[in-house]
C-alpha cells in the first residue's frame, strides 16, 4: 500500500461514516479540494487535518498570504448604519461592519467557504444531524473582563431565537433553532437541539448570520455604549451619524491585530464614499455597487478586490395570479433573456451565470451537468401561444432603485419585448420596495412581477427555504408546491455531500421547470483598497480589519 494511502487509513480510523464520506468522495474524484475542505470543516474537522489529507492524494495547499506590517491607523469609508446599532435587530452593512471588529463569532468563513474555528474550538453532529455539539474556546474574556462562557452562548441564540422579540436573525432560525434550543453542557460545551435535522447548521451560526455575534449573557440591548465583544478592537469613540474609532485589544484571546487603530467615516450614499477614497480620505470601502465599480476600476491608485459571491436578483412571477399561473408563461419569460448580455454588458464579466435556482456555481453541491438556460426567442413564442397569449400581454414590473438592478429591470422589459411581452416599470426607492416585509403591507411581496435583491451567504439554505418554500415569509412569487418543500427538507438534513448533491440536482430540475423565480446572474462583490493596502481577507461576508497593513 503507497505511504499516503496508509496514512488516509490511519486516519479515517478514528471518524465517523458522515465524515469518512467526504474523504470516499475526495479519493473517488466526485469533489476537488475546495469541496473537500468545505464539507469537512462544516463536519468539524480542523483545516489542518483535513488539509493534509488532500495534500496526501496530490492536491497541494494555495499559497498563504503575506503578513503586513504592524502598527498605523487604518481608515473605513462605509454606509451610514440604519439606526440605533444593536447586533439582535441590525440589517445593514454599515451597522455590522462596525461589530465585526469588536464582537466575534462561533466560526467564520474563508475565501473558500471552508468554516475557521474562532470562538467554538470545533463541532460536530449527532447521527441525523438533530444536535451540533460545539466545545468553545477556553481563556476568552469579553473587553469588560468576563470570561466568555457557555452560559454567554446560550443567552446569544435565545436572545436571536425567540419569536416574541424582533430579532432579524428569525429568518434564518425559523423552524431551524427555537428559544432554549441552545443549552449548556458544562461551561465550555453547548450543544444546539434543532427543530428538524440540519446537515449544514454551523454556518447559521458563523459570520454568514451576521446577528450571530456572541454577545455576554448581561447584554441589555444597549450595544452603542460599549460594542462590548471578545474581540480584536474595542472601542474608542462613536458618533452616531459621524463614525467610529476602535483601538487594538491588548488582551485579545487570539494573534494581536496589526493596526494600532481603526477609523469608520460614514457615508450617506455610495458617491461620497468613491470621492473620500479617490482623494485619499480613506483606506478603503465595503462593498460598492456593479454600477459605479467603472469609477473605480479605472483609477490608478485604487485595486479593486473581485470576491465571487452568491447575491443575486430574484426576479419573481406571482404563481397565483395570471398569466403567471401557467408555468409556460413563466418559462417563456425566463427563455427570452440574454444572460450573457447580462454577465457581460451589465456586470461587465464580474459575475456567474444563473440557471433559475439558488445554486450558484459557487456551491460545492450545485449539479453542474443540469443544462443552462439560454435564449430562445422562438421556442417562448411557442410557449406564449400555448398558453392562449400570442398577442402578448401587459404587465408592470415592481422594483427598486439599487444597484445594477434598475439597469437589469430595463433590459428585461427590452427582452421581453421581443416575444411581445409588454413590461412596464415601476422603480421605487428601498423602504417603499420594501415596506413592512408582510404580505399584504409590502409592494416586494405583494407585485404580480419584481425583482428583489438578495445577498451573499455561503450556504444556499435560506435561499431555498424563506423564497420559495410553500409558506416562506419572504415568498414572493406565491409558489405553493408540496414536492418542491419535500426536496428541500432533504436537502436540509443531509449530512454527506452525495446526498446533497442528489437533492440539489432535483432542485434544481423542477425549479428550472416551474420558474417561479428567475435567477439569471451572480454578481462579483466589489471592495475598493487603495494600492497601499494589503491584507484584506475577500471574503463576502464584511470586513474583517485585524490583519490590514499600510505600507
Amino acid at each position: 500500500m503507497p505511504k499516503h494511502f496508509r496514512m488516509i487509513d490511519t486516519a479515517r480510523r478514528n471518524l465517523t461514516a458522515i465524515e469518512n464520506s467526504a474523504i470516499e468522495e475526495l479519493l473517488a474524484g466526485r469533489i476537488g479540494r475546495r469541496d473537500f475542505l468545505r464539507h469537512g470543516s462544516l463536519l468539524g474537522l480542523s483545516l489542518p487535518f483535513l488539509g493534509g489529507i488532500a495534500s496526501a492524494v496530490g492536491l497541494g495547499a494555495p499559497q498563504a498570504r503575506a503578513e503586513g506590517k504592524p502598527g498605523g491607523t487604518v481608515r473605513a469609508g462605509v454606509a451610514t448604519p440604519g439606526g440605533a446599532i444593536d447586533p439582535v435587530t441590525y440589517y445593514d452593512s454599515g451597522s455590522y461592519q462596525l461589530v465585526f471588529q469588536t464582537a466575534e463569532f462561533l466560526c467564520i468563513t474563508q475565501p473558500d467557504l471552508t468554516l475557521k474555528p474562532v470562538l467554538a474550538e470545533s463541532w460536530s453532529p449527532n447521527e441525523d444531524g438533530s444536535v451540533w455539539t460545539f466545545k468553545l474556546r477556553k481563556g476568552v474574556k469579553f473587553h469588560n473582563g468576563e470570561e466568555f462562557k457557555a452560559a454567554d452562548v446560550v443567552a446569544t441564540f435565545d436572545r436571536l431565537a425567540d419569536p416574541s422579540g424582533s430579532s432579524n436573525a428569525l429568518s434564518v432560525f425559523k423552524g431551524l433553532l427555537s428559544k432554549g434550543g441552545t443549552r449548556k453542557v458544562d461551561d465550555y460545551t453547548v450543544a444546539f437541539h434543532l427543530d428538524a435535522p440540519n446537515g449544514s447548521f454551523p454556518y447559521s451560526v458563523s459570520i454568514d448570520n451576521y446577528n450571530a455575534v456572541i454577545l455576554p449573557a448581561s447584554y441589555k440591548g444597549d450595544y452603542e455604549k460599549t460594542f462590548e465583544g471578545t474581540g480584536p478592537f474595542r472601542l474608542e469613540s462613536y458618533t452616531p451619524k459621524v463614525g467610529a474609532t476602535f483601538i487594538r485589544n491588548p488582551d485579545y484571546w487570539g494573534e494581536k491585530a496589526l493596526p494600532d487603530r481603526l477609523e469608520f467615516k460614514f457615508y450617506g450614499d455610495v458617491q461620497p464614499r468613491i470621492l473620500a477614497l479617490q482623494a485619499g480620505e480613506v483606506d478603503l470601502l465595503d462593498a460598492v455597487p456593479l454600477d459605479v465599480s467603472q469609477v473605480v476600476l479605472n483609477s490608478p491608485d485604487i485595486t479593486v478586490l473581485r470576491v465571487a459571491s452568491t447575491a443575486h436578483r430574484q426576479l419573481h412571477m406571482r404563481c397565483d395570479m395570471a398569466p403567471f399561473t401557467d408555468k409556460r408563461v413563466r418559462q417563456a419569460l425566463a427563455l427570452c433573456i440574454d444572460r450573457s448580455k447580462l454577465v457581460d454588458g451589465l456586470c461587465r464579466g464580474m459575475a456567474a451565470t444563473g440557471n433559475d435556482s439558488p445554486f450558484a456555481p459557487a456551491f460545492p453541491a450545485t449539479d453542474k451537468s443540469v443544462p443552462q438556460r439560454t435564449q430562445d426567442i422562438a421556442k417562448a413564442k411557442q410557449l406564449l401561444e400555448a398558453a392562449g397569449l400570442a398577442s402578448g400581454f401587459d404587465m408592470t414590473l415592481t422594483t427598486l432603485r439599487y444597484s445594477d438592478i434598475p439597469g437589469y429591470a430595463q433590459l428585461f422589459q427590452n427582452f421581453a419585448k421581443e416575444i411581445g411581452a409588454r413590461i412596464s416599470l415601476n422603480i421605487e426607492d428601498q423602504d417603499k420596495y420594501y415596506g413592512k416585509a408582510v404580505f399584504g403591507q409590502s409592494d416586494w411581496l405583494d407585485s404580480p412581477l419584481g425583482i428583489t435583491d438578495y445577498a451573499h451567504r455561503s450556504v444556499p439554505n435560506v435561499f431555498l427555504k424563506s423564497p420559495l418554500v410553500s409558506d416562506g415569509p419572504w415568498n414572493a412569487a406565491h409558489f405553493k408546491n408540496s414536492t418542491y418543500d419535500g426536496m428541500v427538507t432533504s436537502y436540509l438534513k443531509a449530512l454527506d455531500i452525495g446526498a446533497q448533491q442528489s437533492a440539489a440536482s432535483d432542485i434544481q430540475k423542477l425549479l428550472l421547470d416551474e420558474t417561479p423565480v428567475i435567477f439569471s446572474y451572480f454578481p462579483d462583490l466589489l471592495v475598493p483598497v487603495r494600492k497601499n493596502v494589503s491584507g484584506l481577507p475577500p471574503i463576502a461576508a464584511g470586513l474583517l480589519l485585524d490583519r490590514v497593513s499600510i505600507g
